[in-house]
């Protein structure tokens, strides 16, 4: 027998005969047909065929490689996460971690929503399209749990933007251009559909230069009466494809994505990539959100990795149910797509409705008064599994079990340990310090992102209140969190912010992924908030490797860890694997998306200097912790300790920090993290346009420590002198450590002191052309890099 064989006359429907192949036959069929299964899990299939005693057809094969896929099922993660993240228990869960995002109390009648995914390879393959298409599937993730999209993050991390072109693997784009087109993407989509990009970051490293990672969250907001579930229970009911239609792009975007990129990817794999529409979208979520409203549907779920093969397999067997689907239903962009291609195509903007047949006709009105194409597709049936129809002809049937529960591994894993070298350069001489803080300002990782946020829409929907960028109008600064107002009538409000510091997993993924749990807590203290979830995006390289796995185990543990003991449940979240090319995998970038409620809106603090005579405090203590950091990068060195976690001492500073805030005595506020403190003051007087005198103290560590350690639970804090007396008083009984270390100034330059040493005196507008400029300098030209296409950036 043929290894494939026509079995229908109507249809482009074959029979893969599995049963008779050996192993090498069995591992050409994964190859020649993209489905990134392995030996083990096609001996699985053909197993369950023989029990059958028949072979699939190449619609089931497919869908099965998709639910397997290690982007749909977890199948690699599942078992450390269960352990770790999964494993907080909080009572403002309301629905975490089993949906597509995570349903969280903002108050008595409201929830927030929220969700964090990647689309790190369709992004390195087309970056505008890959970004874009990341934002539409966020924005559906959170809709389909009945909520109104309200703010969109976008943590971005590339390879070095000025890295030579001769470094770049084969196949790969220059990070200049993934940077112009990501940023490009996110903004055309996210603009147009009328969400504001409210968060994010951007970082840098080598090890991003041949698979840049492009992570997207989105919060939303619901009425809790309103919240709708990702399930069909209920037999008998229809199933309503909505939006877009189905087309050849985005086949094998779940299973494209689990393997690693190589010098052929773009040539092979392109078509994996989906198109966004953000002009469909945008009705698409209002006739969604209406049918929500008027509680007509009785389940909703996006069209996401796998298209059709997924959506309509976890819907139904998430409420313990089957499913019968009429193919010929789908409305197709072209009519010659093979049934495999219609069933597994990831072809966007398309929503699936469950609802009663009485509902049916109100749905479908009210899609059509939006302008959005509708079409009954089939009906919930009480057998569990899945029966395809084409044209009266059953071309697939498929158990549910087998299909989703599909595969897990318990893999094993080394934990690696990194040896980091003690700090082996000479403290610098005082009149050097100018030049070492403008080098840091306008390095990549710590200058300011304005180029990529000015192209995002920050305040449409008119609910942003603490922005990204904040400060005096033409001076602002990096804020630590931004604030909005989900609920028009509440002064309660959603802090938001993106965490996550490459240099410090790249040497410990444990003390790395927990300091990115501290860091988001502390900017989230920084406005005034209270930490109160997070939702992660965990993106590593091949976990079939025992040393990336390791990692993964130990970013794991170490968000876990810090969570947990801070009460602060993980939501929601995604694990993005195999992020690699042939200079190797990503460094363990475990994205934090931060969520804190601000009780009162008005009470909300920014990072930029007020006024004048009014004091500075740090609060917390610093250590020689430089591992990581970007003191240390600039001498090539290591550090020779990343930066500890003290979660029960950050507790009590978070109590503290509040109280005062809450008092108004503080300010403005900023936390230390990349460059320590001379580069948080240096932001703060760029932000406020005013001057600061610092005066160093700790006579136990070197200047350049003091100046630049990066270590954790550290904020700079203002206070006006007539309130300095109280705060210091509330600080002593808190048993906060804290110091007094200068004053604002109204001359604009920063001056620092070391006891009656001298440091730095630099103008602020020095400090603003160093911090602000390096990243347009690259982007817009005056810094031409030849990025091996025909055209310079």
């Amino acid at each position: 027998m043929p290894l494939y064989k026509k079995i229908s006359e109507k249809h482009e429907v074959y029979e893969i005969n599995i049963l008779e192949a050996p192993d090498e036959e069995l591992m050409q069929i994964s190859k020649e047909r993209s489905l990134a299964l392995n030996l083990g899990e096609m001996q699985k299939i053909r197993e369950y065929y023989r029990k059958l005693n028949r072979n699939p057809r190449d619609i089931e094969l497919e869908a099965l490689a998709q639910s397997w896929s290690e982007h749909c099922c977890y199948k690699s993660s599942k078992p450390i996460l269960k352990e770790t993240v999964f494993n907080i228990e909080a009572p403002q869960n309301i629905c975490v971690i089993s949906e597509d995002a995570g349903v969280v109390e903002f108050n008595k009648d409201y929830a927030y929503v929220v969700a964090l995914e990647s689309h790190n390879h369709p992004s390195a393959l087309d970056p505008y399209g890959g970004a874009a298409t990341g934002i539409g599937g966020i924005l559906r993730d959170v809709v389909c749990m009945g909520a109104q999209p309200v703010a969109l993050v976008d943590p971005l991390y590339f390879g070095p933007l000025d890295i030579e072109p001769e470094k770049i693997p084969e196949g790969t784009k220059h990070p200049t251009f993934l940077f112009r087109g990501v940023v490009k993407g996110i903004g055309d989509y996210g603009n147009r559909v009328g969400i504001p990009t409210v968060s994010g970051q951007v970082c840098f490293d080598e090890s991003y230069t041949g698979n840049c990672l492009v992570n997207v969250g989105c919060v939303g907001i619901v009425k809790k009466e309103k919240i709708i579930r990702s399930r069909a229970e209920n037999p008998g009911d229809v199933l309503v494809y909505a939006g877009g239609r189905t087309g050849r792009d985005g086949i094998h975007g779940v299973t494209f994505a689990s393997l690693e990129l190589d010098a052929e990817s773009e040539n092979r794999d392109i078509p994996a990539v989906q198109l966004g529409d953000p002009i469909t979208k945008e009705p698409l979520i209002h006739a969604c959100l209406e049918i929500v409203d008027k509680k007509l549907a009785s389940g909703l779920k996006d069209f996401g990795g796998g298209g059709l093969s997924c959506v309509v397999s976890e819907m139904v067997h998430a409420g313990g149910c089957g499913a019968k689907i009429n193919l010929e239903k789908i409305p197709l962009k072209v009519d010659t797509m093979a049934p495999w291609e219609t069933w597994v195509s990831e072809s966007q903007e398309r929503m699936l409705v469950s609802c009663s047949k009485d509902n049916l006709k109100k749905i479908l009105d009210i899609f059509r008064l939006w302008d959005v194409n509708a079409s009954v597709i089939g009906e919930v049936t009480e057998q569990d599994k899945v029966e395809i129809v084409f044209n009266d002809e059953l071309i697939y049937e498929m158990d549910l079990d087998f299909q989703i529960k599909g595969v897990v591994y318990q893999r094993p894993f080394i934990v690696r340990k990194r040896k980091l070298e003690k700090e082996s350069y000479e403290e610098p001489e005082d009149d050097c310090y100018e030049e070492i803080l403008l080098k840091i300002l306008s390095s990549e990782n710590v200058s300011s992102k304005e180029w990529a946020i000015r192209q995002y829409d920050h305040e449409v929907r008119a609910g942003t209140i603490l922005k990204p960028l904040q400060g005096i109008l033409g001076a602002a600064g990096p804020g630590d969190a931004c604030v909005i107002a989900p609920v028009a009538d509440s002064f309660r409000g959603l802090a938001i912010t993106c965490d996550c510091n490459p240099g410090y997993t790249k040497y410990d993924p444990y003390l790395g992924s927990a300091s990115a749990v501290e860091e988001a807590v502390r900017n989230l203290v920084s406005v005034n908030a209270v930490p109160h979830s997070f939702a992660d995006c965990l993106n590593f390289g091949n976990p079939e490797k025992e040393e990336i796995l390791g990692d993964f185990y130990e970013s794991c543990r170490g968000l876990y860890d810090a969570a947990k003991k801070l009460g602060i449940p993980f939501v929601s979240g995604n694990v993005s694997f195999y992020n690699e090319s042939p200079t190797g995998a990503v460094v363990a970038t475990p994205t934090i998306l931060g969520v804190g409620i601000v009780k009162d809106i008005r009470k909300a603090v920014t990072m930029d200097l007020k006024e004048p005579g009014n004091n500075l405090y740090l609060i917390g203590k610093t250590g020689r912790e430089l591992g990581g950091s970007v003191y240390a990068k600039l001498f090539n060195e290591t550090g020779e300790h990343v930066p500890g976690v003290d979660i029960e001492t950050l507790k009590r500073k978070m109590d503290f920090m509040h109280e005062a805030m809450d008092k108004q005595l503080i300010r403005s506020c900023h936390d230390l993290s990349s460059g320590g403190l001379l580069c948080a003051i240096s932001e703060m007087v760029i932000a406020g346009d005013l001057g600061a005198e610092i005066h160093l103290r700790n006579a136990e560590l070197r200047t350049d420590f003091k100046l630049f350690s990066e270590s954790n639970g550290r904020w700079l804090v203002e206070i006006k002198p007539g309130m300095s007396f109280e705060f210091e008083k509330m600080a002593e009984y808190a048993g906060i450590d804290f110091m007094k270390i200068g004053k604002v100034s109204v001359d604009k330059f920063l001056e620092v002191y070391d006891g009656k040493r001298k440091l730095i005196d630099v103008k602020i507008e020095k400090l603003r052309h160093a911090f602000t400029e390096a990243i347009p300098d690259i982007m817009e030209g005056e810094k031409e890099i030849d990025i091996g296409l025909d055209y310079v950036v």
